[in-house]
């Protein structure tokens, strides 16, 4: 069933560098001076040491970020390219950011990003749902795809340098990027500086959790390096009787033989037992009166001892990237997962003809239940590999890359569905499990193969033309149906002045390809999504101020989106022709040498409004460093959300809601002490309410505790 919901990496900055290299430089010159003279030399005249060069590796598409503000990244063209020089809306949410705004996960690390409704269907175990430019967006991991289906494990933001999130269509790059943009998690990889950290978080709903990530160097020569990251924790939710417990262990190791050549194996083991908390409530209780008040939001509607959300998944990798030449360079990404979903759950009956009207008493307390079984076993195979080349012809400079990539899906599952036993949602009494017999589904393969060509030209310093295309060929298998194969060609095209001043204004084109694997409830296949898109805007990125901000408006227009069915919330239809359009503000940076800020002001218009959305988002995060009697490594932190309200078709109104976030913290030597309160004033609210007769609780309060420790 589908629903649609250490502190900044402590490393050497580029600002430190310069006296670093100035008290080597002393030390240096301090030692040619107490050397004993040489035979043949004299004082007059000394010898002569080699010179010594430090330097700085700097900011890289996929490494730490100082601060709020990344200037490098790799989504949006798959090279490391400046973000003042990339024609499309790109948000790049670090590390730092994450740690001091408490992100629980990743859905939660976009809760201040342009462009994104966070949070689409509230409190839920089952996955980081949220929409980009109304549509539900691909996730990716190092540029590969995650999911290829619906019920999936849900990836730990305590393993992820960065979160990033590109805006409108990618398929010209991805293949498989869905119409209104992608998120792609940077996970962390090894440094060639020795950095550990063992953390403890503690909070509410009985949180308890203790994380390590230590990373440094293997030899004394710098060739290979390592990670490990790991996660333990035993928790509960804010509904009752769901766990939301995970083991986590993610090693990595990496062979640099020379400056030329670098290998990077990953592995991933995650386990995770959960339950449902997402309650499926109908509108009367919820978003409108009912004579008994309203629906708790900690009510619990499925049955203890039945109900599961249990997920486990292992992956093996690598990154692969020579340098040929000054020219040249070739890369390869590479991932094979393996995992297990075995998820089952009752949830009120409110859809169809029930809906608007689903207790089945006078009292309207009592609900009718159907219960869902689904337990999918999914293997993904995915390659990713191109070669770069920089040239110049010319007044212009081309950074070409020409690559392909192959994904390679399957899915066996058993399922079972059916009528459950009622719950009173105001007094529940719970004990009637129900019986079922699982039976096979059909298994499900989905492969496809993709060649793609790009040019980022810059002309005369200033202008940069982008251009891009690529050929898929999709194929998608179901056991006792015949083979469907889908080709499609792909564009996209951008321009843009690079001011001196740092101003950036573009245009941009850009199309969409995602072949869906599977079929819907009653085994349709579905037809793949198809999007296109033209995007203006603006960035401003001065090269000597810590600051960014970007405006982007757009139009968006996409065939066969996946929508919920109204009649049968196990399954989704497919939607015609839909038109998206908006405008995005987004401001971020440091303010004065004290003071970070993020903001943000997003305009979504959706014709048709096939799912509920709102119009006007906005928020507002500040962080301000200080000292305290003369001790230093003081922080605090506030963040303001707002959502307005809106309705899905016949739905009631979902009202608009404001939450409010803060933070403090400590940093004294190795140590960091921080606490997060998320949601500050307990307010209960609902993030959506369906027009298919359903609504969905937000997340009440989160306070977490956590301290670090560095060595």
């Amino acid at each position: 069933m589908k629903r649609h919901r250490y502190p900044a990496a402590y490393r050497a900055r580029p600002q430190t560098l310069l006296p670093a290299a100035a008290l080597l430089a002393a030390c240096v010159s301090a030692s040619a001076q107490t050397q004993p003279v040489p035979a043949g030399a004299t004082a007059e005249a000394p010898t002569v040491l080699p010179a010594v060069q430090v330097t700085g590796t700097g900011e890289t598409a996929t490494g730490p970020v100082d601060g709020y503000v990344a200037t490098r990244s790799a989504t949006g063209t798959k090279t490391d390219t400046a973000l003042s020089e990339t024609p499309q809306a790109i948000t790049v949410i670090p590390r730092g950011q994450i740690v001091d705004q408490g992100s629980q996960n990743v859905q939660d690390a976009m809760n201040y990003a342009a462009g994104v409704r966070p949070n689409a269907y509230g409190v839920d175990n089952r996955g980081d749902y949220v929409r980009i430019r109304g549509v539900e967006p691909a996730q990716y991991l190092d540029g590969l795809r995650q999911f290829f289906n619906y019920n999936n494990p849900r990836t730990e933001i305590y393993g992820m340098e960065r979160v990033e999130v590109l805006r409108g269509p990618s398929s010209m790059l991805y293949g498989q990027g869905s119409t209104g943009g992608i998120v792609n998690l940077v996970s962390k990889r090894p440094q060639a500086e020795a950095q550990r950290e063992i953390g403890v978080v503690l909070g509410n709903d009985n949180r308890r959790e203790i994380q390590a990530d230590l990373t440094g160097p293997v030899t004394e020569d710098g060739q290979w390096l390592y990670r490990v990251v790991a996660v333990g924790r035993d928790s509960d939710t804010q509904v009752q009787h769901a766990p939301d417990d995970r083991l986590m262990l993610a090693p990595s190791l990496t062979w640099q033989p020379s400056a030329a050549t670098s290998l990077t194996l990953q592995a991933l083991w995650q386990k995770d037992k959960s339950g449902t908390t997402q309650s499926f409530l109908p509108w009367n209780g919820s978003v409108q009166e009912n004579p008994n008040g309203r629906i708790p939001t900690r009510r619990f509607v499925s049955e203890p001892g039945f109900d599961a959300y249990d997920t486990e998944q292992f992956s093996v990798g690598w990154l692969f990237e020579h340098q040929f030449n000054d020219t040249w360079k070739f890369r390869q990404n590479f991932r094979n997962t393996v995992s297990r979903v075995d998820y089952q759950s009752l949830y009120p009956s409110v859809y169809g003809d029930r809906r608007g009207n689903s207790y089945i008493d006078a009292g309207q307390t009592t609900t009718d239940r159907f219960f869902y079984i689904n337990k999918p076993r999914m293997r993904t195979l995915l390659a990713d590999q191109n070669i770069e080349g920089k040239l110049n012809w010319g007044r212009t400079e081309h950074t070409v890359i020409v690559g392909m990539d192959y994904s390679h899906y399957r899915e066996t599952s058993q399922t079972a569905s059916g009528l459950g036993a009622p719950l009173n949602l105001y007094h529940p009494v719970y004990g009637n499990l129900p019986e079922y017999e699982l039976s096979d589904t059909p298994k499900q393969k989905q492969q496809q193969l993709g060649f793609y060509a790009q040019d980022q030209i810059k002309f005369d310093k200033n202008w940069i033309f982008l251009a891009g295309i690529r050929r898929d060929r999709a194929d998608n298998r179901i056991d006792g149906q015949d083979k469907e194969t889908d080709y499609a060609t792909t564009k996209r095209f951008g321009l843009m002045y690079a001011a001196d001043n740092g101003w950036s204004p573009y245009l941009s084109y850009s199309e969409s390809f995602t072949p869906i694997a599977g079929s819907d409830f009653y085994d349709q296949r579905w037809k793949p999504m198809r999007g296109k898109q033209v995007e203006a805007g603006i960035k401003y990125m001065p090269k000597d101020a810590d600051i960014e901000f970007t405006a982007a408006a757009y139009d968006l227009r996409e065939k066969n989106r996946q929508t919920n069915d109204p009649n049968n919330p196990n399954n989704q239809i497919q939607a015609g022709k839909t038109r998206t359009r908006g405008v995005e503000l987004e401001l971020r940076g440091r303010a004065t040498k004290d003071i970070d800020v993020i903001a943000n002001y997003i305009y979504t218009d959706v014709d048709p409004q096939l799912e509920g959305l709102p119009k006007h988002m906005a928020s507002l995060w500040g962080k301000y460093r200080f000292a305290l009697a003369g001790q230093p490594g003081f922080a605090v932190g506030a963040g303001v959300r707002y959502l307005s309200a809106f309705r899905d078709g016949g739905a009631p109104q979902t009202p608009a809601v404001t939450l409010f976030d803060a933070m403090i913290s400590y940093d004294n030597g190795p140590w960091r002490y921080a606490l997060n309160v998320n949601n500050i004033a307990d307010r209960t609210y609902e993030v959506v309410c369906l027009d298919r007769g359903d609504c969905f609780y937000g997340a009440r309060r989160t306070v977490m505790l956590s301290g670090a420790y560095r060595f």
